[in-house]
């Protein structure tokens, strides 16, 4: 008899523990893991849209803070003689402003090539550092620096502004999508059924402009703890200004161009700015790190495929859509009340009567109020779309006719309680205004996820047209200005009323054809069964009626107005016409084949 083998019962117990490492784990639940997989991605998500919100908010601190007061100490007198005697600082600024409010006119030309070259998160980033730029600049005060950084201002506006839209909304339907992991539509990528995610929408629409509104809160800090130490009292700052509010022309008749009792020192205003540029790195740092991707790689690769041209050209054909035609009254008046809050309502009926010491009090009333009443769009999730517009218009109409008969005397502290109500309640029209408009964008365009980008670009180009108007009306009659806002305000309602009802009627909107992707290399997202011993004409033959189909059924119902995939691809026009033009290619082919055969024949 052989040998026996003997192991030992250490020899055992390794064998045993190493059988159980490669084999099946009877603890491990796969669809346990899956269900803790898809809560990280929606922990992320929400970790997206606070960060997205916070460094929006951050960057319009740091920027409305320091144009406040880089405007109050360039008005005084004595600085401008001491400090920059020969710069003329008074005409720098005017083309500061210039620079501003209208470079971004031409922003609907570039803003989606923008946007889709180098990808909406990365937008964000660029744009914050194009603030943060305008920010450093204010270390050297000349024209050769503030000039050109104020137009990359006015040229980062609205590329900032859609990437931010685009991102929310992006971010609302990755949530859906991570919720509802397991539907059928989701995971092979298809279209989300219509009103999916329209409640995550509203919801971190919501969280976004609660967050960005305090920017005006924090914008004040410069004012409030520093500047206003400097400032002189009412009895001098208002000594030549005799009434306030709806009968004045210009911004404040009468006040004095001296408002410092003395100049702040250099070292301290460096201190400023270097703290703003600090919180200035900070928003951009939250963008880069914090804030991830609104798309798949594969879905920045298809919405650039489809060429620059169409790209360019997009933005102008979505303007065929009649839902867009008729809110563009909406998208101006949300760019005129809110200029008016800050810079009419605030100087000409604030600081006219209260003093330029109490501005910083009106302004963080004010984006107190935005912030806290968005919220109330919320109550979208249970009440019809429309309410939050209506009832901001309703807010602004009643205000917009008491402001236009109320004119009072200066200098009458009785008056500050009024003044801070009208804030107040002002601030409820805004927040109702922009979470409303920002919200029924998203929700109009919930599936169509690669229209998002051109749809907020026409929103926030019509706002920067509005705030270039106000820019120009600055010396107009208080009335004149209060009609023209209330005119506006009352041609939106009307347009929107009328677009809710073609939508109730379900009436079909116009929109343009997107592009099919057209990939220059394959990747592995695009590799076919392809035959490496067919040629391209014998390749062709194969789907190239298809295609050629597909495009005359897309041309016929872009000619008549169709929504996309709205009528099928069953149109005995579109067939017929992509039969012959499928037979001439086919013709042309053989032609060219018998030609070359001659040549070479012969």
């Amino acid at each position: 008899m052989g040998p026996k083998n003997i192991t030992s019962p250490s020899e055992n117990l390794q064998t045993l523990e190493f059988g159980e490492f490669l084999g099946p784990q009877s603890e491990y639940n796969e669809e346990e893991e899956e269900r803790k997989y898809y809560r990280r991605k929606r922990l992320g998500v929400i970790k997206n849209v606070i960060a997205a919100s916070v460094g929006a908010m951050i960057v319009y601190s740091v920027y409305m803070g320091l144009l406040q007061m880089q405007l109050i100490l360039h008005y005084d007198v004595t600085y401008r003689e001491v400090k920059y005697s020969n710069l003329g600082l008074e005409d720098i600024d005017h083309k500061m402003l210039m620079g501003i409010n209208v470079t971004p006119i031409i922003s609907l030309l570039y803003t989606p090539v923008l946007i889709r070259f180098l990808g909406t998160k990365w937008m964000m980033f660029l744009a914050s550092g194009i603030y943060a730029l305008f920010v450093s600049t204010n270390y050297w005060e000349r024209y050769y620096t503030l000039v050109p950084s104020a137009v990359a201002i006015g040229v980062a506006i609205v590329p900032f502004w859609a990437s931010l839209g685009n991102y929310i909304t992006r971010m609302a339907q990755q949530y859906y999508e991570y919720v509802n992991y397991k539907e059928e539509h989701v995971q092979e990528q298809k279209k989300l059924p219509k009103g999916a995610c329209h409640r995550y929408i509203i919801v971190f629409q919501s969280v976004f402009f609660i967050i960005f509104h305090l920017s005006f809160v924090f914008a004040e800090f410069p004012m409030c703890f520093v500047l206003n130490g400097y400032l002189h009292e009412n009895e001098h700052t208002l000594c030549n200004v005799k009434y306030c509010g709806a009968n004045i022309s210009g911004i404040i008749p009468g006040f004095n161009t001296t408002v410092l009792t003395n100049l702040p020192r250099s070292m301290l205003l460096i201190m400023v700015e270097s703290g703003l540029m600090g919180f200035a790195f900070l928003a951009m740092i939250i963008f880069l790190m914090l804030c991830g991707a609104a798309y798949r790689p594969t879905e920045e690769i298809d919405l650039r495929s489809i060429g620059w041209g169409n790209i360019f050209q997009l933005p102008f054909k979505h303007l065929r859509d009649y839902r867009l035609r008729l809110l563009c009254p909406f998208f101006i008046y949300s760019g005129f009340e809110m200029l008016f809050a800050v810079s009419g309502f605030s100087l000409s009926y604030g600081v006219c009567n209260l003093g330029l010491k109490k501005l910083w009090l009106l302004i963080v009333v004010y984006g107190l109020s935005c912030s806290v009443f968005s919220s109330l769009s919320l109550c979208l999730l249970r009440l019809p779309r429309w309410v939050c517009l209506v009832s901001g218009a309703v807010v602004h109409v009643v205000l917009l006719v008491a402001l236009m008969v109320w004119s009072f005397p200066s200098k009458n502290p009785e008056y500050q309680g009024a003044l801070l109500t009208i804030s107040v309640l002002w601030g409820l029209g805004t927040a109702l205004n922009k979470t409303g408009i920002s919200t029924l964008l998203g929700m109009l365009y919930a599936e169509e996820k690669e229209r998002l980008d051109f749809v907020y670009t026409i929103y926030h180009w019509w706002q920067a047209i509005a705030i270039f108007i106000v820019y120009l009306w600055s010396n107009l009659p208080m009335r004149a200005k209060l009609s023209i806002l209330l005119a506006t305000l009352l041609l939106a309602s009307y347009c929107y009323w009328v677009m809710e009802r073609r939508l109730a009627k379900d009436v079909r909107p116009r929109l343009p054809r997107i592009p099919r992707p057209r990939h220059k290399v394959k990747g592995y997202r695009y590799l076919e069964e392809d035959n490496s011993d067919e040629s391209d004409s014998e390749k062709s033959e194969d789907d190239d009626e298809e295609h050629v189909v597909e495009e005359m059924v897309a041309e016929d119902r872009e000619e008549g107005g169709q929504d996309a995939g709205a009528q099928g691809a069953d149109s005995p026009t579109a067939w017929r016409r992509g039969a012959e033009v499928h037979r001439r290619r086919q013709q042309d082919a053989h032609v060219k084949e018998g030609e070359r055969e001659e040549r070479e024949g012969g």
